[in-house]
């Protein structure tokens, strides 16, 4: 008879569980991660490195309908990245950005124009006030790495020709009483260095 004190334990899941009940919650649509409140599970030693190549026990995951897969279900609580289904959540290490923006198209060219950003897993969001463009910089090298919100909490890093391309289409705009060099899209302004600091 077991004892009713005793905790409950709960499997450590592997991948391909992780896989499989992604695939079953998937099959309507964008799964709800927001939604579900599984237990913890531990954590997977799956690994998205930062040019957004993801590895799991080391080795990378070649197969893209599994990345994909396995992309649709990360979510982020607090610091932390989770992949979540409506039975388990298990942690797993993000080196950046769970996603890296490898290209965007420019619709409308000039002050009202539009920049849609495609990821390395086929993700597209528009830049605008629902997905705001940020620009961090190495405080030792002053290198800056760029991002643009794909989904709740989760960003892309803007790989470097992508960032290139932006800057190409940077104005000088006013914001908070300061001139700013910086990126318009979708009615909204997004600053990336102060004017004064451009070489």
């Amino acid at each position: 008879m077991t004892n009713p004190k005793e905790p409950e334990i709960i499997p450590k899941p592997s991948a391909d569980s992780i896989a499989q009940s992604a695939s079953a919650a998937s099959k309507k649509g964008p799964a709800p991660v927001h939604l579900w409140n599984p237990p913890f599970c531990g954590d997977l030693d799956m690994r998205i490195a930062r040019d957004g190549t993801w590895f799991y026990l080391g080795t990378p995951i070649g197969r893209k309908p599994l990345v994909k897969l396995f992309s649709g279900i990360i979510r982020k609580d607090g610091d932390d990245y989770f992949l979540v289904t409506p039975v388990e959540k298990v942690g797993i290490t993000v080196e950046d950005a769970p996603f890296v923006a490898i290209d965007f198209d420019v619709e409308n060219p000039g002050p009202d124009q539009r920049l849609t950003f495609l990821t390395q897993v086929d993700d597209e969001a528009t830049a605008g006030p629902d997905h705001p463009i940020r620009v961090e910089r190495d405080p030792k090298t002053g290198e800056p790495s760029p991002y643009i919100l794909i989904r709740t909490n989760l960003e892309a890093l803007i790989d470097r020709k992508s960032f290139y391309r932006l800057v190409d289409l940077g104005v000088h705009q006013e914001k908070d009483g300061k001139s700013w060099f910086g990126i318009r899209s979708n009615g909204a302004f997004f600053p990336i260095i102060p004017s004064d600091q451009l070489d």
